[in-house]
């Protein structure tokens, strides 16, 4: 199992370096002038050449590549080019509020999911089911920030019972953090909750046409226990799609935050890119796929612990 880990790892590394390294040369492909983004269109040439030298965009891209290179082994995310603040610091405010919006939503997706897809996997052809597949549709047809937008008027516009942008800090008080984050968790978690209860429900039909199922049917193994089995078989795809449900969700972050007024990675992002922050950027990549790779690597311990046959392959 340790070197199952490792070889994890190991890849998780290797992934990091050449996501982090395109994004690099992408970037500075994508934005040849930052200083131009930085101060805006009305800036004079004498000030768009006075910050382009201070921020070193002036220098051969591999010199900086290098430079944020050594830096970033250190630990050293670097100076935001917007607000002259240490990348770290910005970091360290915005991603706890992302990650609890993400992980509230995921947390709500795995619960109503594996709910549904149960109920539906194990009553096949019942209204449950009927109901799962036409919501699954139906979910897949709408736009996202067509259903937080719709959400928001219902449920904060008209009936106020939830605040329509902003959000608070559980230190600040834990019945106004969930409040804040309930609609945001549910625009993104209605997509993810039919998907996990789809691929649940057909796991669980697929494991009960086995022989090993009827032959527990046949020794008249209480029906719960049975379900137990079914459910232990059918886990590890409903596993993979929660892990990529995760990393989507963070890219799905950028649209809900923005519709909630929410100051988070995704936010951040947002006003990164329309700046020009090559620095700002590149750190919450960097960030994104170390979370990428933690998911991955605890998604492979889980299903080399259901599954021991992954651990072999």
């Amino acid at each position: 199992m340790i070197l199952f880990i490792l070889k994890r790892l190991l890849s998780g590394i290797v992934l990091l370096f050449v996501v982090a390294s395109g994004t690099f040369f992408l970037a500075h492909a994508a934005i040849p002038n930052p200083a131009l983004g930085l101060l805006g269109s009305g800036a004079t040439p004498e000030a768009i050449a006075a910050l382009t030298v201070k921020i070193g965009a002036d220098r051969p891209v591999l010199v900086q590549y290098q430079e944020w290179l050594l830096n970033l082994l250190q630990g050293d995310f670097g100076t935001s080019w917007k607000n002259d603040q240490p990348i770290d610091k910005i970091l360290a405010l915005r991603l706890p509020v992302t990650l609890s919006l993400v992980t509230a939503s995921v947390a709500l997706s795995a619960l109503l999911g594996a709910m549904l897809g149960t109920l539906a996997g194990l009553r096949p052809h019942s209204w449950i089911d009927k109901t799962v597949k036409a919501g699954a549709v139906i979910l897949f047809a709408l736009p996202g920030f067509w259903v937080a937008v719709v959400l928001v008027m219902t449920f904060a516009v008209q009936l106020k019972w939830f605040p329509a942008i902003g959000y608070v800090q559980p230190s600040e008080s834990l019945p106004g953090w969930l409040r804040s984050i309930t609609l945001p968790a549910i625009s993104l978690a209605l997509g993810a909750i039919v998907m996990i209860a789809e691929q649940l429900r057909n796991g669980i039909i697929q494991a009960d046409a086995q022989d090993y199922t009827r032959t527990l049917r046949s020794r008249g193994i209480p029906f719960w226990r049975v379900a137990l089995h079914l459910l232990r078989n059918s886990a590890p795809a409903s596993l993979t799609i929660l892990a990529l449900l995760f990393v989507g969700l963070l890219s799905g972050a950028i649209i809900v935050e923005q519709i909630f007024g929410i100051k988070g990675i995704g936010e951040l992002t947002q006003s990164s890119s329309q700046n020009g922050d090559i620095p700002t950027l590149l750190g919450i990549t960097v960030v994104t796929v170390v979370f990428v790779i933690v998911v991955n690597l605890l998604l492979d311990i889980v299903l080399g612990w259901i599954n021991p046959k992954v651990r072999v392959k």
